[in-house]
């Protein structure tokens, strides 16, 4: 009989523990709160939970390509601060359409810029990202300076209040996102990021545009904070320009909790989005203990230091057991 490999069936579903961890985190926010499948109570929490499963999907997409990106929350402050501004508490549709385009070139070419100085220039991910993000968060303070704007009531509302067939709309948003990633999955792209973010090198040696494709993955994830940036902004229907700096730490702590390697080329995007779920559900827990709020940033800190130090650790068992 094969003997049980814990690293082979995380290589092969790296989203178990994702999965695991969920389950637990149900049970105990179904004992406190026992109408959470209710469908208006799920639909509040999915609208709440389906900004930083969007922000999540695009930090996975980065780090399977072996990056980080520090600099989303800033980004999701820019489209934030642009809606808040530019569309206001009496804007029209049409207004607010144009701007959500705005929006999506806005993170586009944020994205653009942390790709460029990462593929083409050679900086380290984690230095320019986390400058780039200084700059964002300047930008959006630039455009407001104080909390205040927001859009029209009316359009707020059918992010909030759209449930098609009786499910959440967050639901039918996620389920696009998933089969979008299935079919890069399954292409020569989605090839070429895996190669990439597992060996740079050897990828580049095999004719693999490595730069081009650490590039995209930065677009990528400015596409996708962007989309995150315009969910905030209709759930909270108004600006604050520091909106999104909470959101970074989160987004990486899913991606961690969804089994997707910090080094690259392992994992995938369902579990960074089952762990963004799961980080919402704990937040949950948090606030119906009536417990500090410090301790959510306690647990995703600690989940990301773990996940550093696991690899290290299991190898220093193996050698003590040799």
């Amino acid at each position: 009989m094969k003997r049980f490999s814990w690293d082979e069936m995380m290589n092969r579903y790296p989203a178990f523990f994702a999965i695991l961890l969920l389950v637990v985190a149900l049970i105990i926010n179904l004992i406190l709160q026992p109408n959470m499948f209710a469908r208006d109570t799920l639909n509040s929490n999915m609208r709440v939970f389906l900004p930083m499963i969007l922000l999540a999907a695009g930090q996975a997409v980065v780090i399977l390509g072996g990056g980080i990106d520090i600099s989303v929350g800033g980004i999701v402050s820019i489209v934030n601060t642009i809606l808040a501004t530019q569309v206001g508490l009496n804007g029209s549709p049409e207004k607010m359409w144009a701007y959500v385009l705005v929006s999506l070139a806005a993170g586009i070419l944020a994205g653009a810029i942390n790709g460029f100085f990462i593929a083409f220039l050679r900086l380290q991910p984690i230095i320019t990202t986390y400058a780039t993000s200084f700059l964002y968060v300047g930008f959006a303070l630039f455009i407001l300076p104080n909390p205040g704007g927001g859009i029209p009531a009316d359009i707020a509302n059918v992010y909030r209040n759209t449930t098609p067939l009786g499910l959440p709309l967050a639901f039918y948003v996620i389920a696009v996102v998933l089969v979008i990633w299935m079919y890069i999955r399954s292409t020569r792209f989605g090839n070429y990021l895996y190669a990439v973010g597992g060996n740079a090198e050897a990828a580049y040696e095999t004719a693999v545009p490595v730069t081009w494709v650490l590039f995209s993955t930065y677009v990528v994830s400015g596409f996708m904070a962007a989309l995150a940036g315009i969910a905030i902004t209709m759930l909270s229907g108004s600006g604050n320009a520091e909106i999104g700096v909470p959101m970074t730490l989160t987004s990486i702590t899913a991606v961690v909790i969804g089994g997707t390697a910090l080094s690259g080329g392992v994992g995938g995007v369902a579990g960074p989005v089952v762990g963004a779920i799961t980080l919402g559900i704990i937040q949950n827990i948090i606030s119906f203990s009536r417990i500090d709020t410090w301790w959510e940033t306690f647990v995703k800190a600690t989940i990301i230091v773990v996940a550093l130090a696991a690899p290290g650790m299991i190898n220093l068992l193996r050698r003590k057991k040799l």
